[in-house]
C-alpha cells in the first residue's frame, strides 16, 4: 500500500465507519424507539419521528414520557442501583482473583504458559448456559457444595446459596474470571524483571517491590480487565435469573422482561439508554486512568 494512494488516506478512516455503522446507528434507532409510543402494532410501538421532514412536529411534539416513568419507579432506580453494586462487586473479586493467577502465569516457564492459558480459556469451549446451570447443581440445598461441607464437618445444616445474590456473584466471578485473566497475563508478561532485582539490591522488600514496581507497570491490564469484567457484568441476565432470587433485580432483567413480556419496546429502549448513560461514567474514569498510566 503506497503511502499517498487513496485507500492510504482513507485507512484511518475505518475505525469511525465502524462506530457509525455498529454504534451510533444502532443507538439512534434505540433512541428513536425510546421516544415512541407503546403500540399493538407489528413492531409494538409507534414512533413520532418518520424522517427530516417532520423533525419540526417531532419536537413539538417531543414527550419524556419513558424517562420520567424510570426516574418515577423504583423499580428500575433500585435495579440500576444493584446492577451497579453486583458489577462493581464482580470486577473486585474477579481481580482479587485473577491477579495472583495471572502473576503466578507469568512467573512460569514460558514452555507451560500456553497450557496455563489454554486451561484459563476452557471453560468457553463449553456452552455459557450449560456452565451456568451446573452452578445450580453445585449450589441448590442438596448440591455438591452443601454436600462436601456437611460431610466434612464445616457446617451443621445447608448453606442455601441458590437463589441468593451470593450465587449471582459466584456464578458471575466465574464467568466472567478470563476477561480479567488475560489482560493482566499479558501486561504482567512484559514486565521486565531486572527491575525487581533493582529494587531488591536497593534494600526494597519483596512487597515493597510489587507495590512500587509491580503494581504500577501492571495497571494497564488492570483496567482492561477491569473494563472487560465491568461492562457485561452489568448488563447480565442470564446469571442473574437462573441463580438469583427475586431480591436481585438487575437491569437486564428489567429490559428482558418489558420487551419479551410487556412488549413495551420504547420504555425497555428507554431503560437501555439510561443504561448506556450510567456506563459512561465509568468508561470515562477508566479512560483517564489508562491514559496517566500511560
Amino acid at each position: 500500500m503506497k503511502p499517498g494512494s487513496r485507500f492510504a488516506r482513507l485507512f484511518p478512516a475505518i475505525p469511525y465507519l465502524w462506530l457509525i455503522l455498529f454504534f451510533l446507528i444502532p443507538f439512534a434507532i434505540v433512541l428513536r424507539m425510546a421516544l415512541s409510543d407503546a403500540d399493538t402494532a407489528i413492531p409494538p410501538y409507534s414512533p413520532h419521528f418518520q424522517g427530516v421532514s417532520e423533525l419540526g412536529a417531532f419536537l413539538s411534539a417531543l414527550d419524556l414520557e419513558n424517562f420520567r416513568l424510570i426516574a418515577s419507579d423504583d423499580l428500575y432506580w433500585r435495579s440500576y442501583l444493584t446492577s451497579l453494586r453486583i458489577a462493581a462487586l464482580t470486577t473486585l473479586a474477579a481481580l482479587a482473583i485473577g491477579y495472583p493467577l495471572a502473576y503466578a502465569m507469568a512467573a512460569a516457564p514460558r514452555r507451560w504458559q500456553g497450557v496455563l492459558i489454554v486451561l484459563v480459556i476452557l471453560p468457553f469451549w463449553t456452552s455459557f448456559l450449560i456452565r451456568v446451570y451446573a452452578w445450580i447443581g453445585i449450589l441448590r440445598p442438596d448440591g455438591l457444595l452443601d454436600s462436601a461441607l456437611l460431610w466434612l464437618g464445616l457446617t451443621a445444616e445447608p448453606l442455601r446459596l441458590l437463589n441468593t445474590e451470593a450465587a449471582v456473584l459466584i456464578g458471575m466471578v466465574y464467568s466472567y474470571l478470563p476477561f480479567m485473566v488475560l489482560p493482566l497475563f499479558a501486561s504482567l508478561q512484559k514486565l521486565d524483571r531486572t527491575l525487581l532485582e533493582a529494587a531488591a539490591d536497593l534494600g526494597a522488600t519483596p512487597s515493597r517491590a510489587f507495590l512500587s514496581v509491580t503494581l504500577p507497570l501492571s495497571l494497564p491490564g488492570i483496567l482492561a480487565g477491569s473494563a472487560l469484567v465491568f461492562i457485561p457484568a452489568i448488563g447480565e441476565f442470564v446469571i442473574p435469573d437462573l441463580l438469583g432470587g427475586p431480591d436481585t433485580t438487575m437491569i437486564g432483567k428489567a429490559l428482558w422482561t418489558e420487551f419479551f413480556s410487556n412488549r413495551d419496546w420504547p420504555l425497555a429502549s428507554a431503560v437501555a439508554v439510561v443504561l448506556l448513560v450510567v456506563l459512561v461514567l465509568p468508561l470515562m474514569l477508566l479512560q483517564r486512568a489508562r491514559g496517566a498510566a500511560a
